[in-house]
């Protein structure tokens, strides 16, 4: 029988117990950080977890059991390339932990487990600068040492980043999450909401040299970027008496030189052409270019004094509301149209509201520039907010080349034609097209996986054992 003189079940000897394992926990162990992971959405149908986030960190003291450093298998060579199975066991006070952290966890919204650690949670290791994910909680070692446990026991992997925002507010953990942080690689993954931004157009720029009154050659000081097609170039009018000069523009595309100008499709000039010097010139003329990496362009065709067609002969790009048309020439009554944007920012038609009265000669379309105005590099995790909705999402990759900005954690609804906004870059851009992850996708959602697989085996109550 037990000893009548010692009280087994006796909380004064539990908490002697409790203090001395505490104590040597905070000679020997170390001072790590306890994530608690928030279930943002969650799938029903296999309780995949397709978005969650940690917002808090909070620090520990625990003991560090790899002592020979960490565990076996720490790196392998699979399919999937060289992977990293670094392995931690620690062991944190039962009595810290309920009476530190799940006081602070408890009543926060989304927090499934808030009693004692939890599997899928994280450890930040600062010893070796590392997220560890929580594999398995021992709660039962030592067994009941009189009728009570003390510590836990956690069983950690290295973490493997995937679509978590991890925004602590502490540095180390939160610039340490295991994914790249380079945006246009693309690595980032779990993405909600992709925006199409306005992409940012620059102007190409160049001067001329004159020989004997005429346009020897053109120097391109700025090949610009964002162009589609060759732009027109203009040469200021030569003196009375003379001839203006003529030039063609060469475009060349996928050049890294050219200010925001990596995508082959957008094009930027590359040299100048002289199709005619002119003559009479007396100092060089002013070049300038017009084009879509500026605005669109069209003219107009008049019968009996009115605008009886518009014919576009530059559709632009950019654009992401419509532009301002004007109509320059002498009337009674001015002209009015409004132009007709399709989704990759052109111009497709001009459609006329009031074609005027007493037009003689075909009058001078003016077509505003688009939205290309822009700067800043969107950064990892930063949260963008949109200048009108007010919406909100955080960024996961952000491409210069295909301006497409990848959000998760999305709150509200952007408006196309606001700007996007990023909290700690200030980057600002104009969006154009908004792609909403597909709420419906049966690979999202494991359905169209299981329907597959019912056809391979079945599940049903007449065939438990799934026999195919």
């Amino acid at each position: 029988m037990l000893n009548p003189f010692f009280l087994q079940g006796s909380k004064t000897e539990q908490g002697l117990i409790q203090d001395l394992i505490n104590e040597q926990l905070r000679m020997y162990g170390v001072e790590v950080y306890y994530l608690p992971r928030k279930y943002l959405t969650q799938n029903t149908t296999i309780r995949e977890v397709i978005e969650s986030e940690f917002d808090n960190a909070y620090p520990i003291e625990a003991y560090v059991e790899n002592y020979e450093g960490y565990g076996d298998n720490t790196t392998i060579l699979s399919k999937f390339g060289i992977q990293a199975l670094n392995e931690l066991t620690v062991t944190i006070s039962r009595e810290r932990f309920e009476n530190y952290i799940s006081p602070l966890i408890k009543n926060q919204s989304n927090i499934k487990l808030s009693t004692r650690p939890k599997e899928g949670d994280l450890i930040y290791f600062p010893l070796g600068d590392r997220l560890f994910e929580i594999k398995f909680v021992e709660h039962e070692q030592p067994f009941y040492q009189l009728q009570k446990t003390y510590v836990y026991t956690l069983k950690c992997e290295l973490f493997r980043y995937e679509d978590e925002v991890i925004d602590t507010g502490v540095e180390d953990i939160d610039n340490n999450i295991g994914g790249s942080t380079d945006l246009s690689s693309g690595s980032s993954s779990g993405l909600i909401k992709t925006l199409t931004l306005s992409g940012l157009g620059i102007t190409a720029t160049a001067n001329t040299t004159i020989l004997s009154g005429g346009i020897r050659y053109f120097n391109v000081t700025n090949r610009g970027g964002g162009y589609s097609y060759a732009p027109r170039v203009a040469i200021s009018s030569a003196p009375v008496g003379g001839m203006t000069g003529i030039g063609s523009a060469t475009l060349i595309g996928g050049i890294v030189v050219c200010t925001d100008n990596t995508n082959p499709n957008h094009k930027s000039v590359q040299s100048v052409e002289v199709i005619n010097p002119g003559y009479g010139y007396t100092q060089p003329p002013n070049v300038a270019f017009f084009g879509d990496g500026v605005g669109a362009a069209a003219t107009a065709i008049i019968a009996s004094g009115v605008i009886g067609q518009i014919n576009i002969t530059n559709g632009g790009s950019g654009y992401s509301v419509p532009p301002t048309i004007t109509f320059t020439g002498a009337s009674t009554v001015s002209a009015a149209a409004t132009a007709v944007v399709s989704a990759a920012g052109t111009i497709t038609s001009i459609r006329i509201i009031d074609a005027g009265v007493g037009y003689v000669t075909p009058p001078v379309i003016s077509i505003s520039a688009p939205s290309l105005v822009g700067f800043g590099t969107y950064q990892f995790n930063e949260t963008v907010t949109g200048s009108i909705s007010g919406s909100t999402g955080r960024v996961r990759t952000w491409s210069s080349i295909t301006n497409q900005l990848e959000l998760s954690n999305v709150t509200g609804s952007f408006i196309v034609g606001e700007n996007i906004v990023g909290s700690a870059s200030s980057a600002s851009r104009t969006l154009r097209i908004v792609n909403e992850f597909p709420v419906d996708d049966g690979f999202a959602a494991n359905k169209e996986i299981q329907d597959d697989a019912n056809k391979i085996i079945d599940f049903s109550e007449t065939n438990p054992f799934g026999t195919p």
